[in-house]
């Protein structure tokens, strides 16, 4: 027996018979040889942290462009918080950690520069239309490349967990809306941390019935709401809040969209960021023979449209690359003689 059945059948005699044990997983969509020493899971957690898309998370932005201080979340921090929120929990009501953990280092990949307004500009312009969770999955379904094939070839509970993940969303495992509910207890909680630090907002504009029923800190906060979801899943065949620190944090979230999200000060430089998506959107639309290799090659293997190769490139860039490349396509250059 190596280490990776040996891992396998730890799961089956101690996780919970709700957990999703990496043996019975559906697979990936092509079939490919067990590794000796990783789980299927582990495996596909590993896949991710070495992808391209997941460095690029840490020059995206979160809520703050471009912020000035080391100390604001970008889309890679927010992603290790949902992932140790996300492994908290799981590991509590004895449920798969591995796909845990591998399902939230992968919910965000999809996501585009310059945040919710980056996602909402490419919604408007790529005639399928654009949501970040989809990109996600096209993603490692697709643009990430491994032994020079399309796709990290995930296992079907990692990118059901990815693809699903957002409010509404329905997983299919019990890992997966774990990942769910732990991305919103994430970012309620650290963006009022970051707006509180920008001073977007204070505490004392926080109402007292959240402070009161959720907590008055940061650790406080984050706190009540994992033992709440703890608490109120286990056993059950559906990870939830109870009914009354559910009905808090959505208030919360509620606040969180009147003052910071549509915030004057923190959205100021929205009206920038669109002309440069919608700028570089419009050149590669006009010269689609001048997007990279790349792009161009998934396009002649494919039966996509060009703005939905166009939408691929642009969701992929990090916000300065995305700044760079307005620049390079339309600030003019000083002209030297050599």
């Amino acid at each position: 027996m190596n280490i990776r059945e040996k891992y396998e059948k730890f799961e089956i005699e101690h996780l919970s018979d709700k957990a999703a044990k990496s043996k019975f997983s559906k697979g990936r969509k092509k079939d490919e040889p067990k590794c000796e020493i990783r789980t299927d899971y582990q495996r596909d957690r590993d896949r991710i942290i070495h992808s391209k898309a997941f460095r690029r998370l840490k020059h995206k932005t979160q809520v703050f462009l471009s912020p000035e201080g080391d100390h604001y979340r970008t889309r890679l921090t927010h992603t290790l918080e949902v992932s140790q929120i996300s492994r908290t929990i799981a590991r509590s009501l004895n449920l798969n950690e591995d796909l845990t953990e591998a399902i939230a280092l992968g919910h965000d990949l999809g996501h585009t520069p310059f945040g919710h307004t980056g996602e909402r500009i490419l919604d408007e312009l790529c005639e399928t239309g654009f949501k970040h969770n989809v990109q996600s999955l096209r993603v490692v379904d697709l643009l990430e490349q491994r032994n020079n094939a399309e796709g990290l070839n995930l296992t079907f509970e990692v990118r059901d967990g990815i693809l699903n993940h957002p409010l509404g969303g329905n997983p299919a495992t019990l890992e997966g809306q774990i990942v769910s509910i732990s991305d919103r207890i994430a970012y309620i909680n650290h963006d009022i941390d970051d707006a509180s630090r920008a001073g977007i907002i204070s505490t004392g504009q926080i109402p007292e019935k959240f402070l009161k029923h959720l907590g008055y800190t940061h650790g406080e906060r984050i706190n009540t709401m994992i033992l709440d979801v703890i608490n109120s899943s286990m056993g059950k065949d559906k990870i939830s809040m109870s009914p009354e620190i559910g009905f808090y944090t959505s208030g919360l979230r509620d606040f969180l969209f009147e003052n910071v999200y549509f915030n004057k000060t923190a959205k100021s430089e929205d009206e920038k960021t669109t002309f440069i998506i919608k700028k570089i959107f419009e050149y590669y639309n006009k010269h689609f023979e001048s997007l990279p290799d790349f792009y161009l090659k998934i396009y002649e293997d494919n039966n996509f449209g060009k703005s939905e190769v166009i939408k691929d490139y642009v969701a992929g860039m990090t916000d300065t690359y995305a700044m760079k490349v307005f620049e390079e396509l339309y600030m003019p250059k000083p002209w030297r003689k050599y």
